[in-house]
């Protein structure tokens, strides 16, 4: 499988703020493994939530951290690697428009959660996020 950048096509993410987008380059995320890419726009945030897979992210461009409970922030420089745990609380601020590689063993799903870490609605969460930025 040969894909050119040029013919990406990027699309909204179900469930996760606006400024985050995927194109994906192989599985489906929807049913099980895959491997994409992740485009946050500058000044994105992804408040705290947790997935199901197991996620493995490399930063290709851009600024920004990505920041696991009980862990220590990750700076997002070209080359940074993160391995992110099934069930393990993250999130992820971009500064500057990142792009990230992302693979995934399982279906992607996202689950937010409050300061407690108790599950939150994605609605709630992103209303949150948004009013952080107020």
């Amino acid at each position: 499988m040969v894909l050119s950048p040029q013919k990406l096509k990027y699309i909204a993410i179900p469930d996760m703020p606006a400024c985050a987008s995927a194109a994906i380059l192989r599985g489906d995320p929807r049913s099980g493994a895959a491997w994409v890419l992740l485009k946050l726009g500058s000044g994105c945030r992804v408040p705290w939530h947790w997935h199901t897979a197991n996620e493995s992210l490399l930063v290709i461009s851009g600024r920004g951290s990505v920041e696991m409970k009980d862990g220590p922030p990750l700076a997002f420089a070209p080359g940074a690697y993160a391995s992110l745990p099934s069930n393990h609380v993250h999130r992820a601020t971009c500064t500057r428009t990142c792009l990230l590689f992302n693979a995934a063993d399982a279906a992607f799903d996202i689950h937010y959660v409050d300061a407690n870490g108790q599950e939150i609605a994605s609605e709630k969460a992103l209303k949150q996020k948004q009013k952080q930025k107020k």
